[in-house]
């Protein structure tokens, strides 16, 4: 039985869950000093249920923002290039309303500027590898329209494939539209065949061995994509997609450094997913590989194998990491927020070091407090902390800020401290958006799925408002009351500020 099915038997499921949720909204709030997000239609739907979106339907929708299709090519064949165009030609989509920037990956020869009807401009980036992530930038940089289409040069599109992905960007500012592909046999079809054709492609490709989308077998599974499924990601493939411009500025872009085939394309719809993106399957929006893709299969796979560790650092999925225990990453799994108050030095300390302790090796910890006034107490905790990578005392950016792509946040004050908390934490959340253990001060310890609150902070709403939240009994999660004065400080329990704190290792003497 897994984490997320253990949970249920120790969690109370909460239908009000303001008071729950008040510590945790915050942590969406943008840190002091952050522009406010340029986005106007934010998704505001329940996990990915991206069914219950306000849109209209297809065949009530009328096209008005413009559409850039970006395109990136490597050697491409003339001919493989024109068949691509002349399936555009044919779009529902008004021709006055989409251009299509090319973007020559450095190709020897350069590529030939195509003849066609449509707005097309040629864009030439040096070669440096394979430079598909890197021409989508450059592609995206000379686009001249706010809504991007992604399409690889050698695929060709239904006619309604622009209208279908388009839609969706006219209404909703942080969605990512997945469009689906088949392959092929191209054997003696030519541009004009595509251009000329009386019915739809798939009709034209009726006779022919077709495979069918990938992607059926786990869409099956999710409901397309509307469960509670963590790697929802994993769908997304970047020769047929769209996004908003700004959106996929905030995101960060494809990752340039990805120079061997694959995996570019999942690690950005990994963050684009974990920064609260909703994520659109359409099977309207359906375009058809040219040949049936056998060529380089082996040198993909091997491609595969090489950059694995490489997408383990930058995906913080089990299936990428798997369960090795006292690995870090660059991007971490877990980032804990130590809430250091009026805690004496010795207490957060003690704190971050059962934190680090963790069955959960996967995290890092924010040690959070006032950096002006802070004196000796400051200077005490970066002292023993700031030569370890997986801590920062007093960092100048919010939790969301500095690790946006951290699927987990946790906040706890110092002075509660349990052994294993993360671990414990992440059990008792299961599937939900967030759970909360509520103290009696007032204050609480949380964990919360980072998509949820990056979406709080773009609509101004609560993470719960997007999910399940749940409330944990403090004891379910091994946390003890804080010492009070007159009780004995027994196993776990803090001892109180009158105790003399000397650094980690010494006793504690009273004055």
């Amino acid at each position: 039985m897994n984490a997320a099915n253990q949970s249920h038997g120790f969690l109370t499921t909460v239908s009000s869950v303001g008071p729950v949720i008040s510590r945790i909204q915050r942590m969406a709030q943008p840190s002091r000093g952050t522009p406010s997000l340029p986005l106007l239609r934010p998704a505001n739907v329940p996990y990915n249920d991206w069914r219950q979106a306000a849109l209209p339907p297809p065949e009530e929708f009328t096209p008005s923002l413009p559409v850039s299709v970006v395109m990136p090519a490597y050697r491409t064949p003339a001919a493989v290039l024109a068949r691509t165009l002349a399936a555009l030609e044919g779009q529902t989509y008004p021709r006055d309303l989409f251009e299509v920037v090319v973007v020559d990956d450095g190709s020897d020869p350069p590529l030939a500027p195509p003849r066609s009807p449509l707005d097309v401009r040629m864009v030439r980036q040096e070669h440096r590898g394979r430079g598909a992530p890197r021409a989508r930038n450059t592609g995206v940089r000379e686009a001249a329209h706010t809504i991007i289409l992604f399409l690889d040069s050698d695929h060709l599109v239904e006619a309604g494939w622009m209208a279908a992905h388009a839609r969706w960007h006219h209404f909703v500012s942080d969605v990512l539209t997945l469009g689906f592909r088949c392959k092929v046999s191209m054997d003696h079809v030519d541009a004009e065949t595509i251009r000329s054709r009386p019915g739809t492609l798939r009709e034209l490709f009726s006779d022919r061995p077709v495979e069918p989308p990938w992607v059926e077998p786990y869409l099956r599974r999710t409901n397309d994509l509307t469960t509670r499924a963590d790697d929802l990601f994993t769908v997304a493939a970047s020769g047929n997609f769209g996004i908003g411009r700004e959106f996929y500025r905030i995101v960060g872009g494809m990752d340039e450094s990805f120079v061997r085939w694959g995996q570019e394309d999942t690690e950005f719809a990994y963050r684009a997913y974990t920064r609260g993106a909703l994520l659109a399957p359409l099977r309207a929006a359906l375009a058809w590989h040219q040949g049936l893709g056998e060529e380089g299969k082996e040198a993909r796979k091997r491609d595969a194998w090489i950059q694995w560790g490489k997408v383990a650092n930058l995906i913080a999925y089990p299936r990428y990491r798997g369960s090795a225990s006292g690995r870090s990453y660059t991007v971490p799994q877990y980032v804990v927020t130590v809430e250091a108050g009026s805690c004496p030095a010795e207490q957060v300390a003690e704190a971050t070091r059962n934190l680090l302790a963790d069955r959960v090796h996967d995290l890092v910890v924010r040690i959070e407090m006032d950096r002006d006034g802070d004196g000796e107490r400051l200077e005490s905790l970066r002292y023993e902390f700031d030569p370890d990578p997986r801590v920062r005392v007093a960092p100048d950016r919010s939790a969301l800020d500095e690790f946006p792509a951290a699927p987990f946040h946790v906040r706890l004050p110092a002075s509660m401290t349990a052994r294993d908390l993360v671990h414990r934490l992440r059990e008792r959340l299961g599937d939900a958006v967030a759970a909360t253990a509520p103290l009696a001060d007032g204050a609480g310890v949380s964990i919360t799925r980072s998509w949820a609150l990056h979406r709080a902070r773009r609509t101004g709403a609560s993470p719960a408002d997007f999910g399940e939240a749940r409330e944990v009994a403090p004891r379910k999660l091994g946390l003890t009351l804080p010492f009070l004065p007159g009780r004995s400080a027994g196993s776990g329990q803090i001892p109180p500020a009158s105790l003399k704190y000397r650094p980690h290792g010494f006793p504690l003497s009273r004055e």
